[in-house]
């Protein structure tokens, strides 16, 4: 008889066999598949490019791809049935005409991906499909966040967009029935966009032609006056677009038709209107064609950086342009002139959100302004801007000007603290709106209101003037209940007074040298920061793979 231990020990046996072969029977169950001879092509592929990768993206991205393929066994996604399949080759032909969207063809091996297309055996479709894989990954993130991250390319370009993943647009790659739609998803889909990349097309096109004939110098052309310049003048503007063809004169006469036709190329390239072709217009006039195709190939990619929602309430700045407007629900309901920072006190560009409104504010002098520019004056004499409103203050007390050694200080010990008091004369002028952010910029009146006449407004320290400040504020706070007559009687009183808003307000600025207007007038600015000649160089050096 067999004892109740043994039994015991006997069914414990029993049950670790039937454990064990069940777990034998589910590892025999999930063991990956036998890879096909092309899975296996492709694997090797990813191995040897991954292998000899010199950058860190590039290790990066195609550690991503391997990830995707290795979960499905290597699944070919651009090859069917032995050879490349439509998906590959619409893949190619979008690469092909990727200079639509201000990108160049040749960054992603366009012409070696259309020869590939006549792989036929195992090793060869191998190479095309990681060729076509690890390209997509590229363009895609490209035409979804830009070809450079604008924070490396330039510090004062403080904007951080966010592209799409290698992994998710392979993996939506291989699943999509429409791989020209998807990838048109990616790039910003906003009117903005598509205006410029449009016009881009047209310019294309004047280029294919022949470009525009250059107005050669002489005197300053006014109207009425004739000139032997005239028809070739008159030329220019028809191809541009400026000139009707039918209104041409046929004469040396620059007369009426002519003048309006100057004067509307003078608002489209931020000169003077005036209908005066004088150096300014002359030199905008002879600025080549390939140079304002590479300028909206340029602001194509600022705008792949930027957001497509703005919000339902914004306020936006062009500091190339220098105007700012507000917009509610897709409308402009406030657009006025700007001045911004000199070229050697650039306005960053950046999105922040504004806070809150002061009147009558208080001036608190930055120190590189003190020292640079009002220290000088004081050491000459030390009254000099007490007529202005300015105090001198010492661990926040105010104290008298000439008792200060002025002489005695730089900016390496300057011990004080100057601020200008509220009213006419005070640098800010009678209102500043608020939105906090690390470069000390917002925006604010100015006492300096000639220079608003000027189509060049390159003139502060790197905040924005607004021309019209009490307008501003009258859209700004209409929605809390403050009517112009309220902010005349807050500003009259010379009380200093902060509003907060109760809504928060994103404010975009934005430094654009090429854009399309709502009626198809296609614009222009000069590059006075070089940010355009840096960004140049930067996309010189990028590469799609």
């Amino acid at each position: 008889m067999t004892s109740a231990p043994l039994m015991v020990v006997r069914a414990l046996v029993g049950l670790m066999f039937i454990l064990t072969s069940a777990l034998l029977t589910q590892a025999q169950e999930t063991e990956a598949p036998a890879l096909s001879p092309l899975s296996l092509a492709i694997q090797q592929e990813l191995d040897a490019q991954t292998n000899a990768a010199q950058s860190k993206s590039l290790r990066s991205r195609l550690a991503a791809i391997q990830e995707v393929y290795s979960e499905s066994h290597y699944k070919p996604v651009w090859v069917k049935e032995g050879k490349p399949s439509s998906k590959a080759q619409a893949l190619v032909e979008t690469l092909n005409r990727a200079y639509e969207d201000g990108l160049h063809p040749q960054d992603y091996d366009a012409l070696a991906l259309f020869q590939k297309l006549g792989a036929g055996n195992d090793s060869t479709l191998a190479d095309l499909e990681v060729h076509l894989s690890t390209t997509i990954v590229s363009y895609a993130q490209h035409m979804n966040a830009g070809r450079v991250n604008p924070r490396a390319v330039n510090r004062e370009t403080v904007i951080y967009p966010d592209a799409i993943s290698a992994a998710k647009i392979l993996r939506q790659a291989a699943k999509t029935q429409n791989l020209k739609a998807f990838l048109r998803l990616l790039a910003p889909h906003t009117p903005r966009y598509e205006r410029l990349r449009n016009a881009l097309s047209k310019y294309r096109l004047i280029a294919e032609q022949g470009g525009w004939e250059e107005v050669p110098p002489g005197e300053i052309l006014k109207p009425d006056m004739e000139d032997e310049r005239v028809p070739l003048l008159e030329r220019r503007l028809v191809v541009s677009g400026d000139l009707s063809r039918a209104n041409v004169g046929g004469d040396n006469l620059y007369d009426t038709l002519l003048v309006d036709a100057v004067m509307r190329f003078q608002g489209r390239h931020g000169l003077a209107v005036d209908g005066v072709i004088g150096g300014n217009t002359l030199k905008e006039l002879n600025v080549p064609i390939e140079a304002r195709i590479s300028s909206m190939e340029f602001n194509l990619e600022r705008r792949r950086w930027m957001q497509n929602d703005y919000g339902p309430h914004y306020v936006f700045a062009n500091l190339a342009d220098q105007v700012v407007k507000v917009v509610k629900n897709e409308k402009t309901v406030h657009a006025a002139l700007i001045q911004v920072g000199q070229p050697y006190h650039r306005t960053p560009v950046f999105t922040d959100e504004m806070e809150y409104v002061e009147i009558n504010p208080y001036w608190n002098v930055p120190k590189s302004i003190a020292v640079n520019e009002l220290l000088p004056k004081l050491q000459a004499n030390p009254n000099h801007y007490t007529s202005q409103g300015f105090e001198v203050l010492r661990s926040g007390s105010v104290i008298s000007a000439s008792s200060v050694p002025w002489s005695n200080y730089s900016m390496a010990n300057f011990p004080v603290r100057l601020r200008q008091g509220p009213g006419k004369k005070n640098a800010l002028g009678r209102i500043k709106f608020m939105f906090p952010n690390n470069f000390n910029v917002y925006m604010h009146d100015t006492p300096s209101k000639q220079n608003f006449a000027k189509a060049s407004r390159f003139f502060s320290h790197g905040c924005l003037r607004l021309q019209d400040p009490l307008k501003m504020a009258e859209i700004i706070l209409g929605d809390q209940g403050w009517s112009r007559g309220k902010i005349d009687s807050v500003v009259n009183s010379g009380k200093r007074t902060v509003v907060k808003l109760k809504n928060k307000i994103p404010v975009h600025i934005a430094y654009l040298t090429a854009w399309v207007n709502k009626d198809g007038s296609v614009h222009f600015r000069r590059d006075v920061y070089g940010r355009d000649d840096i960004l140049a160089t930067a996309l010189s050096n990028v590469r799609g793979r």
